[in-house]
């Protein structure tokens, strides 16, 4: 339309021509004035095309942010699940053997029998109680699971006597220089292999003692090391798992900058698990 028109304007310059102005200077005027016509309508374009891509970039940063929000929701419940079904499973274990005492010993005096009746009767009423959590957990959109307190090294000694509470012969060696100073995402990990090797040894081993050892200092690495003789062959197990404890264990460990190794050999199975733990 610029061309068009400054075509028009020479033709009526050539045509009727002004005595006032040369044809020359028509031109450079008739140029000046379409070139600013164009210059604005290309600014004000420019300017709307950049108002709609910032008013996108403005929708997809929301909807971005809200995705990214729904994400972190769903890994805070997932891992909140994870943790409860560790528990979960340790309690039920424990339960099992109580319930297998029970069961093949009634001759035990009855102080023995109602003891272990109510013990029990308790575990069941807390293995609820984690139920209803992880049920929430896995429910509730809106929850925030962020300071619930997870256990970490230093309630190991809890849970070797809640296994000694219920019959397993378990050896804690504790040469750990200052727990309390360890790293919380290391000590939840180091907690969970503990947990996980009382689990597995009651499940695959039931009555046969297990060793706990850990040591380590700041500046050098926890090391963590469960483990109880071999079954005898064609032992059934007293609770059958889904078998991916030592799977999940082994990415929990990974996460925390460690590294997990389990084998059964010697006629012993063994869990062992190395953690950074600086200075």
């Amino acid at each position: 339309m610029a061309g068009a028109g400054i075509a028009a304007h020479a033709v009526q310059g050539l045509w009727r021509r002004d005595a006032g102005i040369s044809l020359g200077w028509w031109l450079v005027l008739i140029v000046v004035a379409y070139g600013a016509l164009v210059g604005w309508g290309a600014l004000a374009r420019a300017r709307r095309a950049l108002i709609a891509s910032l008013h996108e970039r403005a929708r997809r940063a929301e909807a971005e942010q809200g995705r990214r929000v729904a994400e972190a929701r769903m890994l805070e419940r997932t891992r909140m699940a994870r943790e409860m079904h560790d528990v979960l499973a340790h309690r039920l274990s424990l339960l099992a053997t109580y319930a297998g005492a029970l069961e093949y010993r009634p001759d035990a005096p009855p102080e023995r029998l109602a003891r272990a009746a109510g013990v029990v009767r308790t575990g069941v009423h807390q293995a609820l109680e984690e139920l209803r959590e992880v049920i929430g957990v896995l429910r509730d959109e809106d929850r925030d699971f962020g300071d619930r307190p997870q256990p970490v090294l230093t309630d190991v000694p809890r849970l070797v006597e809640e296994s000694r509470d219920a019959g397993a012969a378990v050896t804690l060696r504790d040469e750990v220089a200052d727990a309390g100073a360890l790293p919380p995402a290391a000590a939840r990990a180091a907690y969970r292999v503990v947990q996980e090797g009382l689990t597995n040894a009651r499940k695959h081993a039931a009555g046969l003692p297990v060793q706990v050892t850990l040591a380590g200092e700041p500046g050098s690495r926890l090391e963590v090391d469960v483990r109880n003789p071999l079954p005898p062959d064609g032992a059934p197990a007293l609770v059958t798992g889904s078998g991916t404890g030592l799977v999940g264990l082994t990415e929990r460990v990974r996460l925390a900058g460690g590294r997990l190794d389990h084998e059964a050999a010697s006629g012993e199975f063994r869990l062992h698990a190395r953690l950074p733990w600086p200075a």
